[in-house]
């Protein structure tokens, strides 16, 4: 992973290193590493997270067929 810092602006690049960790779910897994996870949780949270992917595609492909309606996107104000 690498972010460019510009005109020696640490902050922003920091905050652009973070978001990029945090879309890999680096935290995620750093989290779930640091204490152990018994057998039967693993299973668990891996049924509910294929679950999850499921049911999300299946909701990405009734949008794009027209069954469901498009969510809605956020107005960003303008700067």
């Amino acid at each position: 992973m690498q972010v460019l810092v510009r005109d020696n602006n640490v902050d922003q690049a920091l905050r652009v290193l973070k978001k990029k960790m945090q879309r890999e779910g680096l935290f995620r897994e750093v989290k779930a590493r640091s204490a152990f996870e018994k057998p039967s949780e693993k299973r668990a949270r891996e049924k509910a997270e294929a679950i999850r992917r499921q049911r999300k595609l299946a909701r990405k492909k009734m949008q794009r067929e027209g069954l469901l309606p498009a969510p809605k996107r956020a107005v960003r104000p303008a700067r």
